[in-house]
């Protein structure tokens, strides 16, 4: 760049960073997550991976405000106390995209993604002047706007799985939460829901982050990888920093194997369990 050059701006709209410190949550008098950290960084995709009882969900959702921490920290863009935002200021900023929802009955797709907006709507359902364009802007993203006057229990699984975040990007926020969200989906509506939480950090400037069991999606689909066990993070940092044979073995309690992928170059992991070894030594033995 030259002298006097402007810098190109970046036609993105810019994402909110929210950052959340000592944050230790309880249950029972028990602590079930100690003293954790978490950044999410506008355009970036954060994958938070553990064994089951880790924390990772229990940590999302108290990021989400939806479990009481003991201690924490919770600030986003830098300049607001988001524990004590109060809640439409809140949903304004981010949104949770839970795991295991009911299928409601008698609505439409659009009734259901139109849910999004109650941040925005004032008391006795005052108008939104921004819904309609919001609403119909989060059905084409997600790629459900052919199904936008079909009954949603009459939608698969992954259909249904996608107009349930096209309701979190109705509320236009900036930072997007998400637990497990692939879980019972098929193979296809796995990789293109991966792929459309990647447009939305690419494209759209987004913060992510989502929780997932997966360790070879969330290699896939992540800038940074957090991991976690027994409550504790003990690695946050870029996926091939995180995912290592020796790490991941330790952590999980069995011996897994990393890998690059030979025709795309991400980490793949596979798990070793008995049979496995027992193929090695026949194989070794012959």
């Amino acid at each position: 760049m030259h002298l006097g050059e402007q810098k190109p701006v970046d036609p993105r709209p810019r994402g909110h960073e929210l950052s959340a410190t000592g944050v230790t949550v309880a249950y029972d008098g028990v602590d079930v997550v100690h003293d954790a950290s978490l950044r999410l960084a506008p355009g970036e995709v954060t994958a938070l991976v553990g064994p089951n009882g880790s924390g990772k969900s229990t940590l999302l959702r108290t990021v989400a405000r939806l479990q009481r921490p003991r201690t924490a920290s919770l600030v986003i863009d830098g300049d607001t106390d988001g524990l004590a935002m109060s809640p439409r200021d809140f949903s304004r900023r981010v949104a949770l995209l839970t795991q295991g929802r009911p299928t409601p009955g008698g609505l439409t797709v659009r009734d259901v993604v139109e849910f999004g907006r109650y941040p925005y709507r004032g008391r006795w359902g005052k108008a939104d002047p921004g819904g309609r364009t919001a609403v119909d802007r989060a059905l084409a993203l997600t790629g459900v706007e052919e199904f936008a006057d079909r009954g949603v229990e009459h939608l698969s699984g992954g259909q249904l799985q996608r107009v349930w975040l096209a309701g979190c990007l109705a509320q236009e926020t900036r930072v997007l939460l998400l637990d497990e969200p692939t879980t019972y989906l098929d193979l296809r509506y796995q990789v293109e829901l991966l792929d459309l939480i990647r447009d939305l950090a690419d494209d759209h400037g987004i913060a992510v982050g989502v929780v997932l069991h997966d360790l070879d999606q969330a290699a896939a689909v992540a800038d940074r990888i957090v991991l976690l066990h027994a409550g504790r993070i003990v690695a946050d940092d870029l996926p091939q920093n995180v995912l290592t044979a020796e790490r991941l073995t330790e952590t999980y309690g069995i011996r897994i194997d990393v890998e690059p992928d030979p025709l795309t170059g991400r980490l793949r992991t596979r798990a070793i369990g008995r049979h496995h070894t027992r193929s090695e030594r026949l194989s070794t033995s012959s």
